[in-house]
């Protein structure tokens, strides 16, 4: 007590003394004492595992200790979506890609350190001792040490989760978008938490729920987001110990379709110092003599217990196929499939488990998803999950526009966010299309609802494969489609039980004939010869480089030909080679594409009777217009690829079957291209469509939801998009000016040539007629609007000046064609109309 009484009086006497003035104020010279680490975490739960972490009972908040023995040792970091909202690109198992990171310590601070890999210098080299120079680490995270052994730091580490310091989260602002686009407010550090932790001796997991908080939001998203303002999006965090195995490196070569982690030798001397290395599991044999052998540890699926009851055979079956491929490459029983318990005491979030799930989005980003991580040091796949959305499984949309004017079209969110903008997937989009155009051919041939199920489960076994595929390491394959000829795809005892194509990498379409007897599957119901082989290079168990080299020189093997998203011709500015296209099928592939036309327009007679169903509304006979809207203008984007193509071969000099690099795609196969453009796509009868159908395209009503626009169809817009998509190609300044390269090896399909036939196709059937129909008029003046285009001189660069000269004689030729006086009044009008854009054009062309 007396002890007590000094603490309370002795400050009272010292004021005294200082009011006095009698003394100086008194000195404090005792330093308060440091606590130790059993001090600050007394009032904590203790969470062993990778890291010692320790949270306080009573405020949550979180201390990490670090060892002597984990300074200066590298880790691996990952993270993933746990729950989002599309609107923030942001949604459920996401990976946000994997990075290697140090800690470091420096004086009183241990810093997080993100390391450079991107790099290799051979140690025997004298460079390597430059190997730091002009690169850049990053230093993610310093904190202070709060209390000290002799062998353990203690820091605070709320910073490290309750803050972006590890991946950011909340999206930049993307450039172009409209002012009262969707935006994520600021982070709120008072709501964002750690909702759990798991701590194992390999990994470190927290479940982080960040919340971005605004006073006031103009566009507070769709009805996925119960409050604008408020908006949480959840991320798993992973700390991961660095595996130490004897797993070995393998390099990646162009003849086959790996996703890589990307090195550059800095001691090379090559032209091409890569040592790319593949993604792909660690798997090793039991019996490692053995042809065949069980590996030691499998790759374990699990089928997450929100799968539907009825799909779980299907998913399993899918998964197992990929065993096949493993037996090429000498393991048997590579991969297993296992049902998670509904009484599990882990959840797909763990990354110690690969997950097949399921999930019901209100706006699903993917009708199928795959993505995988991996040691950024070595290419070993760590784990991986497969995302798969119900609404594949349904009779909905995933967007409320998405046959409307672009149906084909991927609708690529920005790239920014997921793991790998190379490694996005968009297949499952391209299958519910597919899924639900099959759907139309079948009822029009009254099958029931036991064959209409059927055709479903093709289609979910098809994905399904393509997505474990992915998770294999495999990219896409555009070029796969080449397997079969239309024939023997016609042919259903002949295609019973085989691949439609090369491999399920592809984005083809359904596999629907025009002659209904001769229907076969749909879908693929196993995976193709390019994956087997594609499989055995990545997994075959190689004693040397020369093994390897025998694998890869098969790849001129017609069934192993391969082309993938940097090489498709989905989009005008890159990829070369029409076989290298997706919705596309066959090796032969403008065969294929009229045959779906004629299968279309045999459909859209047909239609209004099916789907007008008694008490129902039209929404089904609407999505099913657009559905085949979608199928035919998908074909005339596989056609018009072959004007101005070039077929690629990659491969080696001296290889065995090689061709040479690029070869021009031969005269009568672009003039059957534009034959079959000017016939179906540009022609006054192309887009045969009954006229009793347009007045019958209406939606259900829901609420106001034509609020926002006019209920009635936009006909006229609908087919001229797919006109213009068509046209965007043909006159891209990539296809024209390969038109004039190509001259100069091959090519006898010039650019004056390709140019004039346009023109015909699209003025000469009617220019001079009594009637030009709306749709001809809407696609003439859209087409003479993109000739002026060229010659705009605000594009400078853009076009060649050969492109120009023929854009100029061919806006002089249209406005010739379109002098004549003849015709109604709205057709004089539409004359007048071309004629005064092209004199307006031609003025301040040459002014």
């Amino acid at each position: 007590m007396a002890f007590y009484l000094l603490l309370i009086t002795a400050p009272v006497e010292a004021q005294k003394k200082k009011k006095s003035g009698n003394e100086a104020p008194e000195q404090t010279t005792r330093k308060s004492e440091k606590k130790s680490i059993n001090d600050l975490v007394k009032k904590c739960e203790k969470i062993d595992g990778l890291f010692t972490f320790y949270r306080d009972t009573t405020s949550g908040s979180l201390y990490m200790e670090v060892r002597e023995n984990q300074l200066n040792k590298e880790y691996i970091y990952f993270s993933q979506i746990a729950d989002g909202v599309r609107e923030a690109y942001a949604f459920r198992g996401a990976y946000r890609g994997s990075k290697v990171f140090k800690i470091e310590k420096y004086y009183d601070k241990l810093d997080f350190i993100t390391q450079n890999n991107s790099f290799y210098f051979d140690e025997e080299n004298p460079l390597s001792r430059s190997a730091e120079a002009n690169t850049s680490k990053g230093i993610m995270a310093t904190e202070k040490i709060e209390a000290s052994t002799n062998s353990r730091y203690l820091i605070k580490a709320d910073n490290l989760f309750l803050k972006e310091t590890f991946e950011q989260v909340k999206p930049p602002k993307f450039f172009g978008l409209p002012l009262n686009s969707f935006t994520l407010g600021q982070l709120d550090n008072e709501k964002t938490k750690v909702r759990a932790i798991r701590n194992y001796p390999e990994n470190a997991d927290f479940l982080v729920e960040y919340v971005y908080s605004s006073s006031s939001v103009l566009n507070s998203g769709s009805n996925a987001i119960a409050d604008g303002r408020n908006v949480s999006i959840k991320v798993y965090h992973s700390l991961i110990a660095m595996p130490e195995n004897d797993f070995t490196p393998r390099f990646d070569d162009p003849r086959v379709g790996y996703f890589t982690t990307q090195v550059d030798d800095m001691t090379s001397v090559s032209p091409t110092p890569y040592r790319d290395m593949i993604e792909r599991w660690h798997l090793k044999k039991k019996e490692p003599e053995a042809v065949l052998s069980e590996p030691v540890t499998p790759i374990t699926w699990w089928i997450e217990n929100t799968t539907p009851l009825e799909f779980r055979e299907t998913v399993k079956k899918a998964v197992l196929q990929w065993n096949k491929a493993f037996e090429k490459a000498g393991f048997k029983n590579a991969i297993e499939v296992k049902v998670q318990p509904d009484d599990a005491d882990w959840d797909a979030g763990d990354i110690r488990y690969n997950v097949l799930r399921w999930t019901s989005s209100p706006q699903p980003a993917f009708g199928g998803y795959g993505p995988s991580f991996v040691n950024p040091k070595t290419g070993q796949i760590m784990g991986a999950d497969i995302m798969l959305e119900f609404i594949f499984h349904t009779n909905r949309v995933a967007y409320s526009n998405l046959f409307d004017l672009n149906p084909t079209a991927e609708h690529h969110m920005p790239e920014w966010g997921v793991d790998d903008a190379s490694k996005h997937c968009f297949y499952g989009n391209m299958m519910l299309e597919n899924s639900l155009f099959g759907q139309a051919v079948m009822l029009a041939e009254g099958a029931n609802a036991l064959e209409l199920e059927g055709m479903k489960k093709e289609a979910m076994m098809e994905l399904i494969m393509h997505e474990v595929g992915h998770t294999l390491g495999l990219n896409h394959n555009m070029k796969a489609s080449q397997l079969y000829t239309p024939t023997q795809l016609n042919d259903k005892d002949f295609i019973k039980g085989k691949a439609l194509s090369g491999s399920v990498m592809d984005y083809l379409a359904i596999n629907a004939t025009k002659d209904r007897s001769q229907q076969g599957q749909y879908f693929s119901p196993t995976i193709g010869p390019y994956d087997e082989w594609a499989i055995e290079f990545g997994y075959k168990v190689v004693k040397n480089a020369s093994e390897l080299d025998e694998i890869l020189a098969r790849s001129t093997e017609p069934q192993l030909l391969f082309g993938n998203d940097a090489d498709d011709m989905r989009s005008s500015d890159r990829g070369v080679d029409p076989r290298v296209m997706i919705g596309d099928q066959s090796n032969d592939q403008l065969s294929y594409s009229a045959d779906r036309m004629e299968l279309v327009k045999h459909m859209m007679g047909q239609i209004k009777g099916q789907y007008s169903k008694k008490g129902q509304s039209y929404q089904e006979l609407r999505q099913a217009f657009y559905i085949l809207h979608a199928q035919y203008a998908q074909a005339g984007r596989v056609a018009s690829r072959f004007i101005g193509g070039i077929y690629v071969d990659r491969s080696v000099v001296g290889q065995d079957g090689a061709k040479q690099p690029f070869t021009p795609v031969a005269y009568q196969d672009q003039k059957r291209a534009m034959q079959l453009l000017s016939e179906n796509i540009f022609s006054p009868a192309a887009f045969d469509i009954p006229s009793d159908l347009f007045s019958h395209l209406a939606m259900q009503r829901r609420g106001f939801n034509f609020s926002r626009d006019t209920e009635d169809p936009k006909i006229h817009e609908t087919v001229l998009s797919a006109q213009r998509s068509i046209l965007q190609h043909l006159l891209h300044e990539n296809t024209l000016q390969r038109l004039t390269d190509t001259e100069l090896y091959g090519n006898d399909y010039d650019l004056v040539e390709f140019m004039t036939d346009l023109n015909q196709a699209i003025f000469d059937a009617d220019i001079s007629s009594a009637a030009i129909n709306s749709f001809r008029q809407n696609l003439q003046l859209e087409y003479t609007k993109m000739l002026i285009d060229i010659l705009n001189k605000d594009r400078v660069g853009k076009y060649s000046n050969i492109a120009k000269s023929m854009a100029l004689y061919n806006l002089n030729a249209i406005k010739i064609k379109a002098g004549s006086s003849t015709g109604n009044i709205a057709s004089k009008a539409h004359k007048a109309h071309l004629r005064t854009l092209i004199d307006n054009a031609l003025k301040e062309y040459e002014g």
